[in-house]
């Protein structure tokens, strides 16, 4: 079949990711004897600096690693609700949610520490030598995409009357960044230089890594973090208020390692982050497919899909979180699937249907049931964005997008000659989420609106827990061989694109004797908005499938006369998949990137 690129195939190493510059760097990496854990340190640290608008160190990411002589393993990079990040708090304040901008919705920042983990555990290198990509691109500048220019208008007005410290960065000559001319942040390349400069000494790499590590949470830069949680900033709420970010709370986490929850299907065994992502969703949808799929893109094919997504993001909105004991064993059993399965009917559901694992009664917020008609979301975008929030000031009072801005945060895949694998999806400390610590170069970030301002529920704002989080990088395994490693930005709808591009890759002809990675990534996608969204405010649109319009007509037209509420998007809006394979029996290695937004690239020999 016609796509828009080769997928790449080699021996020596491969990078696919949402960024060139990123995938180049951790090529470069590779190419100066660096592994893929090397790797996938340097290329996410120029994310930072090329994707600042869906991605920042004080952020988070979930990542799934298989190195080449041990077991798939979770990194977690997600941070936890500081101690004083109570729902008595929030509701004292007089929110009913956790705002979608500002301080009160900033987690302990948990992308840093995760990525020097890995890079001390797993890693070959120095930490000058990953680090020094994106020091070179703060420093000396480089040509933003179009949407980091256009994010920033979108936030003009606020950065100019509010958040000074961004307008200092994003504002240069006091207008937003313009493709083709360079933008520098010379704050975040002194703050990693002063990292390099006050860790010199400390030692071997391994001992240099961890003094990084301690500067961050107890050193300067965790002082400029808290200092920055303790100003006044204006939110989404309208109102003013400071965080609850502490220097306990920084000295008191790292990154940690666990095992994957994985779910075998058809030969394939799906490796995902445990219920504090919403990773297990993709593993249910797989559990929710009857033995024999309808025709490839059919109709019957999509309606199935859509409708089984619905009841896993129900159970997704019932059971996942981190606050409360999630019954995953049930909700990926054989016989629960069996039952949810029989609730797919001819006619698509507009109802928010989650079940009852093991006998519980599920319980939902009130607001889970909130709903945004089809054709009233305010800023509702066809690229199926939702993540990140992006405050838009006008004036008084502050106004909250629903919808996004093209894009919502990255994604990095890498393996190498060795067989070593890694699958990350860094996202928050968005520059349009939190004020830029201007001591520092980047924004806090806003993960704790994720959570619910009810107790009881499993995603409860809790002191300690995750919030729940939409990142889910995938790893997956034939015959107990890691084979592919594969992800996406998209909020909400990362597990659904990931589900169309994991059947499509699984199901269809191989090219040149591998996957048909780029193929599987190029065919026409679409994801459905039933259930309640992850990011403020938190709305859903019954009923609701977007789909390309590179979608076959007949099938649009059934879907619609199965009581679908279908819109059609531009041809290339759906999905930002990036991935990289490995055939175990020859050794050849492959990748692909997604052509949507034209900025995702592959590359590798």
């Amino acid at each position: 079949m016609f796509t828009t690129r080769p997928t790449l195939q080699g021996t020596f190493g491969m990078v696919s990711s949402t960024h060139w510059l990123a995938s180049q760097s951790a090529m470069a990496v590779l190419e100066d004897g660096g592994n893929a854990f090397d790797a996938a340190v340097a290329g996410a640290f120029v994310l930072h600096v090329v994707e600042p608008h869906l991605n920042g160190p004080a952020g988070e990411v979930p990542i799934l690693l298989a190195p080449a002589t041990g077991e798939v393993q979770v990194l977690c990079g997600q941070g936890v609700a500081p101690a004083g990040a109570t729902v008595a708090h929030y509701r004292a304040l007089g929110l009913d949610l956790v705002p979608g901008t500002g301080p009160l919705a900033a987690a302990v920042p948990g992308a840093f520490d995760a990525w020097l983990l890995l890079l001390r555990d797993h890693g070959t290198k120095p930490l000058d030598d990953v680090l020094k990509y994106a020091v070179g691109y703060a420093e000396h500048g480089h040509a933003p995409v179009e949407n980091v220019g256009a994010t920033v208008a979108s936030v003009r007005e606020l950065f100019e009357t509010e958040w000074t410290s961004s307008a200092s960065v994003y504002l240069p000559g006091g207008r937003a960044p313009r493709p083709g001319e360079l933008l520098r942040n010379p704050a975040l390349a002194a703050t990693w230089k002063r990292l390099l400069a006050e860790t010199a000494r400390a030692g071997d790499r391994e001992a240099r890594i961890d003094a990084a590590r301690e500067v961050w949470r107890s050193g300067f830069i965790a002082e400029a973090l808290v200092r920055q949680s303790r100003r006044p900033t204006l939110d989404t709420s309208g109102e003013r208020h400071t965080g609850t970010l502490t220097e306990t709370d920084l000295a008191g986490w790292s990154a940690t390692y666990e095992t994957p929850v994985s779910y075998d299907w058809n030969g394939w065994t799906v490796c995902k982050a445990g219920p504090w992502s919403q990773g297990p969703a993709l593993l249910q949808q797989l559990a929710l497919l009857p033995p024999e799929l309808p025709a490839y893109g059919s109709a019957d094919y999509v309606h199935l899909l859509v409708e089984g997504c619905k009841l896993a993001m129900a159970d997704r909105e019932a059971w996942y979180g981190d606050a409360a004991e999630v019954p995953l064993a049930e909700l990926l059993s054989d016989d629960y699937n069996a039952g949810r399965r029989a609730l797919v009917g001819a006619t698509a559901s507009w109802e928010l249907r989650p079940g009852s694992p093991g006998g519980r009664t599920p319980r939902l917020p009130a607001q889970a049931h909130a709903r945004v008609e089809s054709g009233a979301s305010r800023g509702f975008d066809p690229l199926g964005g939702g993540e990140p929030t992006v405050a838009e000031y006008s004036g008084e009072p502050l106004v909250a997008a629903c919808g996004s801005t093209r894009g919502d945060t990255c994604h990095l895949d890498v393996v190498d000659r060795w067989g070593n694998m890694i699958a990350a999806t860094p996202s928050g400390g968005w520059l349009q989420s939190n004020p830029v610590v201007p001591e520092l170069g980047f924004p806090l970030g806003t993960r704790l609106q994720m959570t619910w301002l009810t107790e009881g529920l499993p995603n409860s704002l809790t002191p300690g827990r995750r919030p729940r989080t939409t990142l889910t990088p995938s790893l997956a395994l034939r015959d107990g061989v890691p084979v592919l490693a594969f992800g996406t930005p998209g909020g909400d709808q990362q597990d659904q694109w990931q589900l169309h591009f994991l059947l499509a890759a699984a199901l269809r002809a191989p090219v040149r004797g591998a996957l048909d990675l780029q193929g599987a990534i190029d065919a026409p996608n679409w994801h459905n908005d039933s259930f309640p969204s992850s990011f403020h405010p938190r709305a859903r649109r019954p009923g609701s499938v977007t789909v390309e319009s590179r979608m076959d007509a007949d099938v649009i037209e059934e879907l619609r006369r199965r009581g679908h509420d279908v819109t059609v998007g531009p041809a290339w809006s759906e999905g930002r998949l990036c991935a990289v394979a490995r055939d175990p029996e020859t050794g050849v290695l492959s990748a692909a990137a997604n052509p949507r937004g034209m900025q995702g690239y592959a590359v590798g020999r």
